[in-house]
This record gives C-alpha cells, sequence and structure tokens, in this order.
C-alpha cells in the first residue's frame, strides 16, 4: 500500500514538475483527435423497413397450392439484394457508371460492403440499411433496391408459375398416352393368348383326370367290343342272323315301342329272312357284311373316335396347363405397368392442379407480400465518424500521452536528482546542500503557472463545449467544415 501511494507521488511529482509539457502535450493530442474527427468525411445512412407478410390464402389452400414458406423468402433474401445482377441494374437506374470493367467492380464491391440487411425476428420483418457520403445517393439506392427486388422476385414467381404449368401440362399430355398405350397392350393380351392367365388350374386339372378316366374306360370298352367282332359272322345268313335278330327284337320292344326305326327295320329284316327260307332260295348277289357286324364296327369306330378327342383335349389341357404361368406373369407385367402409368398420371394430374392454383395465387400476389414498412428518408445526421466517440478517446489519449511524455522525460534524464540515487554511485556523502529559492522568481513562475492553467482551462472548455454540441446532436462545426472542404 505504501509503494502504491509512493509511486502515485511520483507520478504527481513529476506532473507538476513538467506542467507545460504535461498540459501542452494533453491539449494538443485532444486537438488533433477532435480535429481529424472533423476532417473525416461523414457517412449518411439509409433504412428501409420491409414486412414479408403471409396471406390467409395461403394457409386455405395448403396441400393444394406449393408457395414458398415466409423462412424460405428471408434465407433468400440476403443474397438476392446484394447480387451482382441486382445491383448492376441499380447502378444503370441511378446513373452510378464510373468508367470500365475495373472501377465497375470495384463500385459493385463497395456497394455490397456498406449494404447491410438485418432480420428482426422470424415472422418476416426485415431492415435494409446503405451507408455513404451523399444522403440523397443512400436514401436512392435503398429505395430502388428494395423496389426492384420486390418488382423481380414478383417477376420470377411468375414466370417459374408459368414454366412449371406448361412443363406440368405437356408432361400430362405424354403421360396419358403412355396409360392408354399400357392399358391397350393388357387388353390386348386378355383377348388374344392371355386369356389362359385367367383360368383356374384346378378346373383344368379336374377335367384332365376326367378325360384321362373316360378315354381308359373307352379302351377296354373298344378291346372288349373288338373280341366281340372276332366272333361275329361277317356274312348275311338265314340261319345264323335270324335267331340273333329275332333276340336283338326282343331286346328293343323291352325299350322302345314297335315304332321305334331299328324295331320296324329289325322287323322287316326278319320278315326278309323268314320269306327266303320258305321260298328254300339263297341271294345269287355277293354276300354282305351281317347286320350285327356292321352295327359292332360302327360302334367301334364311334369309340375310337371319341377316345381320340378326349386325347386330343387331354393335350390341349395338358399344353394350357404349361402355358398358365407364363401368361399370368406376362399379364401381371403389363397391369403393373398399367398401375403404374396410371398412378404417375394421376399424380401429374394433381401436380398440374396445384401449379394452376399457385400460377392464379402467384398472378394476384396471394402468397407472401412484400410490404414496405418504412420507406428510406434523407437522413440528416450521419452515423460516422462518431465524433462523441472520437473526441472522449481523445481526451483520455491526451491526459495519458501529457503524463507519458513527462515520465518519458525523466527517465532520459542521467542527472542526479536525490540522495538515493547518489547512493547507487558507492560515494560517502559528506552534506546535503537544499535548493534556495528566490521569492520573486517563485511569484513569477507562480503567475506564469496560473496563466497556464487559465488558458488551458480555457481551452479545454472549447473541446467540452464541441463534444457537448456533439452530443446534443447540434452539426454547426460538422456543417462548417463541409462548407469550408467544398
Amino acid at each position: 500500500m505504501a509503494t502504491n501511494e509512493m509511486d502515485y507521488k511520483k507520478y504527481i511529482a513529476l506532473a507538476r514538475k513538467n506542467k507545460r509539457l504535461c498540459i501542452v502535450s494533453a491539449l494538443v493530442i485532444m486537438t488533433v483527435v477532435t480535429v481529424i474527427s472533423y476532417v473525416l468525411p461523414n457517412k449518411y445512412e439509409a433504412k428501409s423497413t420491409v414486412f414479408v407478410e403471409k396471406s390467409v390464402i395461403a394457409d386455405l389452400v395448403k396441400g393444394l397450392a406449393v408457395t414458398p414458406s415466409v423462412e424460405d423468402k428471408i434465407k433468400a433474401l440476403t443474397y438476392a439484394l446484394n447480387s451482382r445482377t441486382l445491383i448492376t441494374k441499380i447502378i444503370d437506374e441511378l446513373d452510378l457508371k464510373k468508367g470500365g470493367g475495373a472501377e465497375q467492380e470495384k463500385l459493385i464491391k463497395s456497394l455490397q460492403d456498406h449494404t447491410q440487411i438485418k432480420i428482426k425476428d422470424r415472422e418476416g420483418l426485415f431492415i435494409i440499411s446503405f451507408q455513404d457520403g451523399n444522403p440523397k445517393l443512400a436514401r436512392n439506392y435503398v429505395n430502388a433496391l428494395v423496389r426492384r427486388y420486390i418488382d423481380e422476385n414478383s417477376s420470377s414467381k411468375r414466370e417459374a408459375s408459368y414454366g412449371a404449368t406448361q412443363f406440368l401440362s405437356e408432361q400430362l399430355v405424354t403421360f396419358r398416352e403412355k396409360l392408354l398405350k399400357s392399358e391397350e397392350a393388357a387388353n390386348a393380351f386378355k383377348r388374344g393368348s392371355g386369356s389362359i392367365a385367367t383360368m383356374d388350374p384346378t378346373s383344368l386339372l379336374k377335367d384332365i383326370n376326367d378325360s384321362q378316366q373316360r378315354a381308359d374306360d373307352l379302351s377296354i370298352k373298344e378291346a372288349q367290343l373288338e373280341t366281340v367282332i372276332a366272333n361275329l359272322p361277317k356274312e348275311n345268313s338265314p340261319q345264323s342272323n335270324l335267331p340273333a335278330l329275332q333276340k336283338r327284337l326282343q331286346e328293343l320292344q323291352r325299350q322302345y315301342t314297335d315304332k321305334y326305326p331299328d324295331i320296324l327295320q329289325l322287323k322287316a329284316d326278319i320278315r326278309a329272312l323268314e320269306d327266303q327260307q320258305k321260298s328254300g332260295g339263297q341271294s345269287r348277289s355277293h354276300p354282305a357284311d351281317s347286320l350285327e357286324y356292321k352295327r359292332a364296327i360302327s360302334e367301334l369306330k364311334a369309340m375310337r373316335q371319341a377316345e381320340k378327342n378326349l386325347r386330343a383335349n387331354i393335350a390341349k389341357n395338358r399344353a394350357l396347363l404349361q402355358d398358365i404361368p407364363a401368361a399370368k406373369s406376362k399379364l401381371e407385367d403389363l397391369e403393373r405397368e398399367k398401375e403404374s402409368q396410371k398412378t404417375l398420371y394421376e399424380t401429374m394430374a394433381a401436380r398440374q392442379g396445384q401449379s394452376e392454383v399457385s400460377k392464379q395465387m402467384e398472378l394476384q400476389d396471394k402468397s407472401t407480400v412484400f410490404r414496405v414498412v418504412d420507406p428510406a428518408v434523407l437522413p440528416i445526421k450521419p452515423v460516422s465518424p462518431n465524433r462523441v466517440k472520437l473526441i472522449l478517446l481523445g481526451i483520455i489519449a491526451g491526459i495519458g500521452g501529457g503524463l507519458g511524455l513527462a515520465v518519458l522525460k525523466d527517465q532520459m534524464d542521467d542527472s542526479v536528482k536525490n540522495v538515493d540515487m547518489a547512493a547507487h554511485f558507492g560515494l560517502p556523502i559528506l552534506a546535503i546542500v537544499p535548493q534556495i529559492e528566490d521569492p520573486q522568481q517563485i511569484e513569477i513562475q507562480s503567475r506564469q503557472d496560473r496563466r497556464l492553467y487559465l488558458a488551458s482551462g480555457l481551452y479545454f472548455l472549447v473541446i467540452l463545449a464541441v463534444l457537448g454540441l456533439e452530443v446534443l446532436g447540434i452539426t454547426v462545426i460538422s456543417n462548417l467544415v463541409g462548407r469550408i472542404s467544398s
């Protein structure tokens, strides 16, 4: 604690000893900083507040139309407002061109650096600000930037909606043609070779087994009939045929009436044979096959034809049974393709409807609306440089600089200033001669010090007055400096 107090008193003593140097250097530093604050060019800031308002209609048509969210618009806004394309158009509109390509690039970079976009909240409120030495240019640039962005945003949305609607309409026609082709291919296959795909394999197997059973039965009956035929007399003879015909007639009469054609025929044959027996003569014509033999041969042929038909039906059903899996697989592929094309067509039709609604919303600005809450006005007070801050820093720097120069001067002085410094040389101190002060000289020095304090105080009051004017927002001095510099 004692050491800190000694240091403090040491610095006070140094400041008193070198008061002229401290005061003058401090005032010079304050003056330089204050002058620099007025020499620096003024920067004026123009601001415009824009609100992205979400329409109620966007909620009503949710799911029917595709509308970008407010969050998406705000995310893209920062990049869009600082895009080269938009800034180039603003330069042309405000006639800010200054030469060739290098200067144009420098101007665009400067405009981008001095443009700030701040999002206030997540509901769509944002502020666009721009700083420039020309307040009119700052105001005009911000208003032109906001106006141009809103116009181009609406225009680009309309073009995108038109393009999307036209594209979907063209694709809808293409998908409809594909759907019709797939339906026609499936129907043609069903009408042709694909008809077997709808057959039931179980029914086919049952039909094959039944036909096989009937064919086997017929084969057995054919063998039996062939044995009977082999035992039948082939040629007609009254003695051999008459009993057989009579027996056959009795069998038919038990089943049919006398008017049955076979019964009538048999009766005629029996009478003919009886007449032949009575006359005792034989036919002179060539012997003919007997009627029983003919009937047996005819029945055998019918059985063989029936068996042949059954065998053919079995072969046909087996071939169909083998072709059913392939036909079903192909039909499923065609049906799957048809359903796929149908789904795509229905989806595309729904998208086309959404696109149409979205287009109408964009044409009438019903999705989101940009509202300029506060347009940029002509700034009066510059935002840069911050003279209040600079003058305060100058005052602090002046006080520190003056004291620092006093300390530096003392450090550079190699003379012996006190007994402690003399003791460092290792020489014996014989006596200490006190400083003899002249009262007249002290009076003169006091008057000079009072004049110095008065003058420096008045000068410091001037600096404080300048600071007070800046705090109150009175720009008399800056306007005066501006007129002098112009």
